[in-house]
């Protein structure tokens, strides 16, 4: 008679139900089934509730009706097979109904639907609603992070040249005032070849030299630089944050790939990478139009200097550049011109000024 020894230990690997992670531990097998991770009990089965699952051909997959629903272990080592097979004796009760798997698997089903559902329409929902309700301080904080990683990824330095300098804060401040917005605005020239305009969280503005070398009048560069403060001024930048953090949680709790790490790099990308819906495209359009107006000048060249840009280059431009995050180029044309007035304000900048904005960079 075969003698089954008091302890048994073997590898195999662990499901805990929560998440699609397969980790690997130790089993224990005495008078229950003890489940080792880093050197702790992570899970304890008793032998009477063990059951087994469905599982492919040379090795045993094991569930627990005490245990999470979908906790599982995998065994291949032939040794720890044989014994919990000669221990667990209720190892096939249950068996012989696809009921329970049935059951797992919609109920599986169910919650991954749940989670599309939230992840399509909850998490916008949310994010429209809590993006108002961030402190600027918050926002800010944020943005300073954000900017290290943009500085790192264009490989790019500001250019601070002091009288192109002060050309952009006279734009930007005449902006900001025709927009209503009430918090400065830091606005900085990158030395990056790349066409493009960002706004970053906490009302930090660059526009990148590549932009600024393509522009023929200074109408253009203030119409895309009011584009950018309309998605400041709607909170753009924090609603995407919001939503694209809060669907690649449910995307994680999905597929079982949750982590803290790496925060700011997410938020960075999110802000360069994200298309903005058209939506917001609209309503940042908008605030730039009426901002225009408000100024005497005509929103037609910040639509025809993207449109300039599209026509020329396309898709193929690498990296970020305006074509990727401001796509309605011809609809923008349109609704520019249906906006059109004649200019009565004064220029935006004088011809000296232009000139020293446009050198910004080289005198670096």
């Amino acid at each position: 008679m075969t003698t089954i020894p008091d302890l048994q230990e073997g590898p195999a690997g662990y499901f805990d139900g929560a998440s699609g992670r397969r980790r690997q531990v130790t089993l224990r097998l005495r008078s229950t089934l003890e489940v080792v991770a880093d050197g702790a009990v992570v899970a304890t089965w008793r032998l009477e509730n063990i059951r087994r699952a469905d599982g492919p051909a040379g090795r045993l997959r094991l569930g627990c009706i005490s245990a999470v629903p979908l906790a599982r272990l995998e065994i291949d080592d032939a040794a720890m097979i044989a014994a919990l097979i000669a221990r667990c004796h209720a190892l096939d009760a249950d068996r012989g109904g696809a009921g329970q798997t049935g059951r797992i698997v919609f109920w599986s089903l169910a919650a991954a639907c749940s989670i599309v559902v939230l992840a399509v329409y909850g998490i916008p929902f949310a994010a429209d609603r809590l993006a108002p309700l961030v402190p600027r301080a918050v926002e800010q904080r944020l943005g300073q992070a954000v900017d290290g990683q943009v500085r790192i990824l264009f490989d790019a330095k500001t250019c601070d040249a002091s009288e192109g300098q002060a050309a952009l804060r006279a734009m930007v401040e005449k902006i900001r005032i025709a927009g209503g917005i009430e918090h400065p605005i830091d606005a900085q020239v990158l030395s990056s070849a790349i066409p493009n305009a960002i706004a970053l969280p906490g009302g930090k503005v660059y526009l990148f030299d590549g932009l600024l070398q393509k522009a023929q009048s200074p109408d253009e560069i203030a119409g895309v630089l009011a584009h950018e403060l309309g998605h400041e001024h709607h909170r753009h930048i924090m609603r995407a944050l919001i939503h694209n953090g809060g669907t690649s949680f449910l995307v994680g709790l999905l597929f079982g790939d949750i982590t803290g790490a790496g925060a700011v790099i997410f938020a960075t990308r999110s802000v360069l990478q994200a298309s903005h819906s058209r939506e917001a495209e609209q309503e940042a359009d908008a605030f730039a139009f009426e901002a225009m107006r408000r100024l005497g000048r005509s929103p037609v060249p910040m639509a025809a200097l993207i449109f300039r840009i599209t026509g020329a280059e396309g898709k193929g431009i690498g990296g970020f550049t305006i074509l990727n995050s401001h796509p309605l180029t011809e609809d923008r044309l349109a609704a520019a011109k249906k906006q059109d007035r004649p200019n009565s304000g004064p220029e935006i900048l004088s011809a000296a000024e232009w000139r020293a904005l446009q050198s910004i960079c080289k005198e670096n």
